[in-house]
């Protein structure tokens, strides 16, 4: 990524190396004493120890745990369960460094967090009105991390570029842009005036609650807003999934914005059908032709139009070889769309589903925009989250009415 040095980079690919390297030998004795304990034990201490891992391999590494978490379709459930703790029970920063930093917000707060994630902690406080309030507290040199962990990513991505096989993949590029979209997740005032434009966009939702901010309160290192109770304990109503679906998709394909951290401990469910979001850090706002794109590729898929799906993608591609074989990737791409339409969550895989796709592009020829990454991602994370609360419902027709609406205003 840009702006960071290249001897930086280097020296912490290396630490990186040998942070793997202590694990790997610290697992040896703790996985020998676990063995007595059968499978189970030996299940638990090798939870514990990659989840050791990739907390001090850093925040973003358990960003991406914390998506894997969702996705009981690539790991066991008890992996999933075991990677979840990441999403708000992250060791958090020294209670010295968090005192610290919230002096300067000049609120009295609980010793405690509430939560602690890659990024930042939460703690409880009291507002100068009395009301209690969530201050969301950076943690130190997160930003200097995220954007160093995500240069050594790049330049492997260099390097996987080199490959006959990889040559025209974007991947570098790829990995840049989320790296930039992570990075500004540490951008405070970045994030409240994300979180006063979804609350204006999304005004008209009902059933959705987006914490008010409290501007006055803030800092560059403090992020305050209202405190929502009762939030752990909550059963979600009956039609919490398609709430959430065809919310995201009103924000993907009708407002352009892209939600990609919508796990468990950014969005909570209520029992009164209340979806309550208390993140915006990771929400990027696609350029009105590639919304529109997606959604044209979305509606043709839910419609079962595999030749328009292939049209679609050739039409967008980064870029199309001179040896590209066009005809065999609309005949690989219609198979592949005339086998999942249809399909409801619990058989539709959109992991399997973009595999595949990338799949038959490489092999054909074609190189698709990055920009789609963020989409791709958004819906990863929710795919997951739909199938925990109703595996019977069918992913891609809940989507139609809302596609119809946005290519209608596009």
């Amino acid at each position: 990524m840009s702006g960071v040095r290249s001897h930086h980079v280097a020296l912490r690919a290396v630490v990186l190396g040998f942070v793997v390297l202590i694990h790997l030998v610290i697992a040896v004795p703790v996985l020998l004493v676990a063995a007595p304990q059968g499978r189970r034990g030996l299940q638990s201490a090798s939870q514990k120890l990659v989840r050791g891992l990739l907390v001090r391999l850093g925040p973003s590494f358990v960003k991406g745990a914390q998506i894997l978490a969702t996705r009981r379709d690539l790991l066991p459930p008890a992996w999933c369960h075991s990677l979840a703790q990441l999403h708000d029970r992250v060791p958090p920063m020294p209670a010295r460094q968090a005192r610290r930093v919230l002096a300067e917000a000049g609120l009295p707060v609980d010793a405690e967090p509430v939560a602690s994630g890659s990024i930042a902690c939460v703690y409880k406080g009291l507002a100068p009105d009395g009301g209690t309030v969530a201050l969301k507290v950076r943690r130190p040199g997160v930003e200097r991390k995220i954007r160093t962990d995500f240069a050594v990513m790049a330049a492997g991505a260099r390097v996987m570029q080199l490959l006959p096989p990889m040559r025209r993949l974007p991947a570098r590029l790829m990995v840049e842009q989320i790296g930039a979209a992570v990075s500004r997740q540490t951008d405070f005032g970045q994030e409240l005036r994300t979180i006063q434009a979804l609350r204006a966009t999304l005004a008209d939702l009902d059933h959705l609650r987006i914490p008010r901010p409290l501007p006055e309160l803030c800092t560059d290192r403090v992020l305050v807003m209202e405190h929502v109770d009762g939030l752990d304990d909550a059963d979600p109503a009956p039609e919490a999934a398609r709430r959430v679906l065809h919310l995201v998709y009103r924000m993907l394909f009708i407002d352009g914005l892209v939600h990609c951290d919508m796990h468990p401990g950014n969005l909570y469910l209520r029992p009164d059908g209340t979806i309550v979001l208390l993140d915006a850090g990771f929400v990027v706002r696609l350029e009105p032709k590639v919304r529109a794109l997606f959604a044209e590729f979305f509606l043709a898929m839910a419609r079962g139009d595999g030749p328009r799906c292939a049209d679609i993608v050739h039409a967008s591609a980064a870029e199309v070889a001179p040896e590209a074989d066009l005809a065999a990737f609309r005949s690989g791409v219609t198979a592949l769309v005339d086998d999942t339409t249809g399909r409801p969550a619990s058989e539709f895989s959109l992991v399997r589903f973009a595999a595949t796709l990338f799949d038959l592009q490489r092999r054909h020829g074609l190189f698709a925009a990055p920009e789609f990454v963020f989409p791709l991602l958004a819906l990863l994370v929710l795919e997951g989250r739909i199938n925990e609360l109703h595996a019977d419902i069918d992913f891609q027709a809940e989507a139609i009415p809302v596609l119809i609406t946005a290519l209608q205003r596009s």
